[in-house]
């Protein structure tokens, strides 16, 4: 009978270990999520969200494949650096902040590739309109325990998405007929991840 009872003793806690979850914190300090959109054709205008949280959970503390993943990003704290730039982005023209005030990704999942590298995919909800995205991402050299005792680990994702998708729908054009605004928009993504 003890020898049962052990036996189902062990099989409880490896069950458990199985399906222990590690939680990530996204440090807001050290993270950016950026983007850059070709005006006029002729150059690129960037800019960046300075408020935004995020999460993961991994199966373990060492390893990040089949990691889920969570964002949000206040869309009023876009900053291009022009404070009247800024605001025509937060009008109906681009984002309409006033009405959706949250950019999102949801049921992200990374999956590994090659050494360091993993493919982000999840739902990007951008206004009112929902898709699936596609992130290439780089682990930024391991995981690391910093000076203070917490283990952190740092990624940085890169997409391309077409902005009509999404409904920003400005489309003033040259006479030429090139676009004022381009339709694809680069994202880069630098986060760096702590764990609670």
């Amino acid at each position: 009978m003890k020898t049962i009872l052990t036996f189902v003793a062990s099989l409880l806690f490896i069950t458990n270990a199985a399906f222990a979850q590690v939680k990530w914190s996204v440090d807001p300090a050290h993270t950016n999520a950026r983007f850059e959109v070709k005006h006029l054709g002729i150059a690129f205008v960037d800019g960046s969200f300075n408020t935004l949280s995020g999460a993961a959970e991994t199966s373990d503390s060492s390893n990040f494949n089949q990691a889920k993943i969570s964002f949000e990003i206040d869309v009023n704290s876009i900053d291009t650096r022009v404070d009247a730039r800024d605001e025509h982005l937060k009008s109906d023209d681009f984002f309409n902040a006033a009405q959706y005030p949250k950019m999102t990704l949801t049921n992200g999942v990374l999956t590994k590739g090659k050494k360091g590298q993993f493919v982000l995919k999840g739902d990007l909800t951008i206004r009112d309109i929902t898709k699936p995205v596609e992130f290439q991402v780089t682990q930024n050299n391991g995981i690391i325990t910093d000076p203070w005792g917490k283990t952190r680990a740092g990624f940085t994702a890169t997409t391309t998405i077409n902005r009509m998708d999404y409904n920003i729908k400005y489309n003033d054009k040259l006479p030429s007929g090139v676009q004022a605004v381009a339709s694809d928009v680069k994202i880069i993504v630098n986060t760096e991840l702590v764990k609670n």
